[in-house]
C-alpha cells in the first residue's frame, strides 16, 4: 500500500501533463544543445546555454500548463532547481562521454532521469503550494 501511495503522483493527470509539456520543453532544450554542439561549442557550455534558454520557456509552460500557477515570483526557485538539474545532467553526460559515447547521444540518454528528477523537485520545491 505504501508503494502504491508513493507511485500515485506518477499516475496523476498532473504527471501526464508534465510529461507532455516536458517532451516539448526537452525538444527545445535538446535542440538548442545540438545546435550549439554543431556550432563548435563544448558540451559543458552547450548544456549550460541550453539550460538557461530552457528555463525561461519551461517556467511558463510548466508553471501554467502543469501546475496551474501564474506566480512569476516562483521563477527564482525554479531557476535554482534548474541549476541543480544542470549539475546532475552535466555529471551524467560527462560520465557517459567518458565511457565513449558522443555528447549528443549522452545528452539523449540523460534526459529520462533528469526529467523525472525535474518533476519531483518542481512538485515538491517550486510549485508545492499550488
Amino acid at each position: 500500500m505504501n508503494l502504491v501511495r508513493r507511485l500515485s503522483p506518477f499516475a496523476s493527470h498532473q504527471f501526464i501533463r508534465f510529461l507532455t509539456v516536458g517532451v516539448l520543453n526537452s525538444l527545445f532544450g535538446y535542440g538548442c544543445y545540438v545546435v550549439l554542439l554543431h556550432a563548435g561549442v563544448g558540451y559543458g557550455l552547450a548544456l549550460l546555454f541550453a539550460t538557461i534558454a530552457g528555463v525561461l520557456l519551461n517556467f511558463k509552460t510548466t508553471g501554467t500548463l502543469v501546475f496551474q500557477s501564474h506566480n512569476n515570483m516562483l521563477i527564482w526557485r525554479f531557476a535554482l532547481v534548474y541549476a541543480l538539474l544542470y549539475v546532475v545532467n552535466f555529471l551524467i553526460v560527462k560520465v557517459l562521454v567518458g565511457s565513449g559515447l558522443t555528447p549528443s547521444v549522452a545528452g539523449v540518454l540523460a534526459l529520462p532521469g533528469v526529467a523525472l528528477l525535474s518533476f519531483l523537485l518542481n512538485r515538491r520545491l517550486v510549485f508545492k503550494n499550488v
